[in-house]
């Protein structure tokens, strides 16, 4: 996750720019530790922030039929979105490498839903190591509902 926007940190520096680092950071250990990756074997923690203050964990759950897989940081937000939330302020990913891994594109996009400013932190279950970006640094130029505007007239004489 090296780039513009994108820094390496500790666990302390992360929970000095987001107090909540830390409770976020224990519920995605424990849906870590709950994923369900037999195929993979790349158990994956998430856990969201939602507008509210509350927090929603995730874990990644595969299939054997991996298209119906679902990511750990998806599985926050649907948990989150389904207890009412509106809003994600941020989301602490949890995987099981020494570097942490952030998160896959599919997740950057769900996340683009809830804007560009969503703080994004990416943790390792095996070192102190944290990854932290602005979602709009994750994934510049995102589409987003503003693209859809105006998806009804076309542009194309026929």
């Amino acid at each position: 996750m090296a780039g513009s926007g994108i820094q390496l940190i500790d666990r302390a520096e992360a929970g000095a720019r987001l107090p909540e680092f830390g409770d976020l950071l224990y519920l995605a250990l424990t849906a870590q530790g709950r994923a369900r990756a037999p195929y993979s074997k790349f158990s994956v923690g998430a856990a969201v922030l939602g507008g509210s203050g509350a927090a929603f964990p995730g874990c990644n759950v595969e299939s054997a039929s991996y298209g119906a897989s679902i990511c750990a940081e998806r599985s926050a937000v649907v948990g989150a979105v389904a207890a009412g939330e509106a809003a994600i302020r941020a989301c602490v990913v949890v995987t099981p490498t020494a570097d942490p891994s952030g998160p896959c594109g599919i997740c950057r996009q769900l996340l683009a839903e809830f804007g560009p400013d969503v703080l994004v932190f990416a943790a390792s279950s095996l070192s102190d190591s944290v990854y932290v970006a602005r979602l709009g640094d994750l994934l510049p130029l995102g589409f987003g509902p503003g693209n859809l505007a105006g998806a009804g007239s076309s542009a194309i004489a026929e």
